[in-house]
């Protein structure tokens, strides 16, 4: 019986050591970017959510006053019809709030339609509105246009405006208010030249460190601005070692790293910080499809991040004719060349216990047959 389990133990030791390793390299070698192809007429998304909870995106309408969800096979079911809302409003950033089970809507109303801009939150699981808070201006002169959402931990909610580089700030009863309207948003120069020009205060993410704050992305300057979620008068210029080109969406994946879209040049960057935002570093940047505008990134499951292709360019222009939408996967390149490096190590590691299996059971064999003779 001794040997019987001297002899199970060689055998099963390194069998299960090389299963091991076979199970961490497959979930290192990744297969293709996963591609999420949905159709519904006339959609045209412009912002794009990841429930946690329910495990699927969730995306707005330019031409439509419903916000849907879509499934990782690119099913498409509507989560919420607002016939209450103004009929020509445009549903731009969205977000979810998972504490408090709530989807928040920023709300626009594109030119040449009347001046619209306000958040909506609304059930997560009935779709039932919960509030419309309609946003106040700074001054009579404002063209403000609600873009972006995002959420603190207590349900607090921030929405940039791209029209009047600011920020308003609703409460968990739905009370607004102008929470950040600092002049540093108005110091970097702006290239007037740009199609995008007029685009300010973008995409907008809370990070929950170091008692939380924002960063908030200008679209007409590429900068990245952080701002405490205590005192909106606290505003940073964060210093990167490039500046981005009309930067739109923003998310956040756990490991800190930022996901930083531009449909203007169609491209992604991953940036990453280690003295919480003072300082930026964009470490790899992606193409994207030129055709399909990609205006919204979200980290989903696992830190994989997905990007929205919603035509809304080919929209605003006023197509009402198309249908088929994607969402699409991406990767950084140099992350997974990481990657790749310790597959190779994985690998070696797999050959030496190989080999020392191999000697182990030579020696057990050598061992048996003296003892035999």
């Amino acid at each position: 019986m001794a040997m019987h389990s001297s002899k199970h133990s060689l055998t099963t030791c390194p069998t299960t050591i090389l299963l091991f390793l076979l199970l961490q390299i497959s979930s290192l070698i990744a297969g293709k970017p996963h591609v999420i192809n949905f159709r519904s007429p006339n959609l045209y998304p412009e912002g794009m959510a990841w429930d946690t909870t329910n495990q699927h995106f969730i995306v707005s309408s330019l031409h439509h006053r419903t916000i849907s969800a879509v499934s990782y096979t690119g099913i498409i079911k509507n989560l919420i019809f607002d016939p209450s809302l103004p009929e020509n409003i445009t549903i731009l950033g969205l977000t979810v709030d998972s504490h408090n089970n709530r989807i928040l809507a920023a709300i626009h109303a594109l030119k040449p339609y009347p001046p619209f801009n306000a958040l909506a939150a609304y059930d997560l699981i009935s779709g039932k509105r919960l509030f419309l808070s309609h946003l106040p201006s700074s001054k009579p002169s404002d063209q403000p246009v609600a873009n972006d959402v995002a959420v603190d931990s207590t349900g607090n909610a921030y929405v940039t405006n791209s029209g009047g580089n600011y920020i308003w700030k609703v409460n968990t009863n739905g009370e607004p208010s102008i929470f950040s309207n600092s002049p540093k948003f108005t110091e970097p120069t702006v290239d007037r030249d740009t199609p995008y020009s007029y685009c300010g205060l973008n995409g907008i993410a809370y990070i929950s460190n170091d008692n939380g704050y924002l960063l908030v992305v200008q679209s007409n300057t590429g900068k990245i601005f952080k701002v405490d979620v205590d005192d909106g008068t606290a505003v940073e210029i964060v210093k990167l070692d490039k500046d981005l080109t009309c930067p739109d969406g923003v998310s956040l994946r756990t490991d800190g790293v930022i996901l930083v879209v531009s449909p203007e040049v169609n491209k992604l960057w991953f940036l990453k910080s280690d003295d919480g935002w003072v300082e930026g570093v964009v470490f790899d940047e992606i193409d994207l499809d030129l055709e399909g505008y990609p205006t919204s990134v979200v980290v989903g499951d696992n830190d994989r991040g997905y990007v929205l292709y919603g035509y809304v360019k080919e929209g605003i222009l006023g197509s009402f004719e198309r249908e088929g939408f994607r969402i699409v996967e991406v990767r950084s390149s140099k992350e997974n060349g990481d990657k790749s490096v310790w597959i190779y190590v994985m690998i070696g590691i797999g050959f030496v216990c190989f080999l020392y299996w191999k000697f182990q059971m030579g020696q057990f064999v050598k061992n048996m047959d003296k003892k035999i003779s």
